[in-house]
């Protein structure tokens, strides 16, 4: 025990020195809003304003197509459309012509068999489908309208309508749509997070393992330590370095939140009561602070212990795997063949999880949530919709189970594998280590 000690303080004050961990733990967050702004402004750079003519010959459009920053419409007389197409091939002020030809016996049919739109260049397909829905909310309003229903009564239909939903096992608290967009962003982020850390961090304890394998500096390791030993104290070692990085990112998030929280009041309380333009400009104080509010409504502390527990026996699990696979090869090219034993299982959790959104207690979030598996990764996206305590137990204990038996197979494959050197390691050779 003293052994795995030593070597987990090795293994974790080694990675923690490093320059790089520092730098990457401070400005991981940092650097993740920056990637988040930049693919943002990426969309909004690749955003055209469109600029379309209309000629209406119907005479029901007029005034009724909305014009945004995106899309622009200018109707124009009808006796200048033959020679406004003739002008539009290389004219760089006008991207297209919608021709609405004219409504017969209100027969919306021809009107659409009929109606063009000219382009001088390509348009992108959100620009044609905009086009399209304002034309069909244009038709639709003439329609209702012919049936005598007056303009006030048209609004009306439109109408939203809010069904407020109280949860009788969460001692009657209502949850609205905030609420839930909430727990379905908090969710993908933990089961995110959980799956790309399991992979990084076990690929580099399986890395290690390769590494001192042909330094042959393991064979002068474990001349003092057991195999075992070194194998765990490997794991645990960098386990400890996810849980510093974790820790210094919720104390981050955390602080950066109450540092954002506190300017945002201030900057409301300081909002003038008639200066309607700058308080339409800070909406997204508004939207802050509602989010806010139900990430505190959450059960925080359960969430937390059991995202650190299943991560903790989820890395365990598959780190096993992978220091058991670093040990039975020679080179990084063979470890392909055998680590996709260890991402399927999570890419099956991670995607299945996806559907975990729209019903959290159905029989495949249930199965998935439980299954040792894919539960590291399931039960974390499960947990901010609520998750009865016996499953979560349940759940535990299979994982704790599963995890003490890898432990032991990797055991045995990491005690033949790591001294073998030039021998191809099959499935049929890592049974018979297993069997010894």
């Amino acid at each position: 025990m003293n052994n795995i000690f030593l070597i987990t303080k090795r293994e974790f004050l080694t990675q923690v020195k490093k320059k790089s961990f520092i730098i990457l733990t401070l400005l991981a967050p940092i650097m993740i809003i920056a990637f988040g702004a930049v693919i943002g402004l990426m969309f909004k750079a690749n955003e055209s304003h469109t600029i379309i003519q209309v000629v209406d010959k119907s005479g029901i459009f007029k005034n009724k197509l909305p014009s945004s920053k995106q899309l622009n419409y200018i109707f124009v007389p009808s006796a200048n459309e033959k020679a406004d197409i003739d002008n539009l091939k290389g004219n760089e002020s006008l991207d297209g012509i919608l021709i609405l030809p004219e409504l017969n016996n209100q027969n919306f049919d021809d009107l659409e068999k009929n109606t063009r739109l000219v382009i001088n260049n390509k348009i992108g397909f959100d620009t044609k489908q905009r086009i399209v829905s304002d034309i069909i909310n244009v038709i639709k309003k003439e329609k209702i309208k012919q049936l005598g229903i007056a303009e006030t009564q048209l609004d009306n239909l439109d109408k939203s309508f809010t069904l407020r939903t109280i949860n009788v096992s969460e001692n009657n608290k209502e949850d609205s749509d905030l609420t839930f967009g909430v727990k379905t962003g908090l969710s993908m982020v933990l089961m995110y997070v959980t799956f790309m850390f399991i992979i990084i961090y076990g690929v580099r304890v399986m890395r290690s393992v390769l590494e001192e394998k042909n330094n042959r500096v393991v064979e002068i390791i474990i001349s003092s330590v057991k195999p075992f030993e070194l194998m765990m104290g490997k794991i645990l070692g960098v386990t400890m370095v996810a849980l510093t990085q974790f820790i210094i990112w919720i104390t981050m998030s955390v602080i950066g939140a109450l540092i954002l929280n506190t300017g945002f009041t201030s900057i409301q309380k300081n909002i003038p009561g008639g200066n309607e333009g700058m308080v339409s400009k800070l909406d997204i104080t508004q939207i802050a602070t509602e989010v806010s509010h139900s990430l505190l409504e959450l059960n925080f502390p359960l969430i937390i212990f059991v995202f650190i527990v299943f991560f903790l026996l989820g890395y365990i699990f598959y780190s096993s795997v992978y220091a058991a696979i670093g040990s039975a090869v020679d080179n990084e090219t063979e470890t392909q063949q055998f680590t996709l034993f260890a991402i399927l299982p999570l890419t099956l959790g991670m995607y299945g999880s996806f559907s975990l959104m729209n019903n959290p207690d159905g029989p495949l979030g249930f199965w998935l949530s439980i299954i040792p598996f894919t539960s590291p990764v399931a039960m974390i996206a499960r947990i901010p919709f609520g998750v009865p305590a016996w499953q979560i137990a349940l759940s535990i204990t299979l994982l704790v189970g599963t995890t003490i038996f890898m432990i032991f197979l990797a055991g045995k494959i990491y005690r033949v594998g790591i001294l073998m050197y030039g021998n191809k390691a099959t499935l049929k050779e890592l049974w018979k280590w297993i069997r010894n």
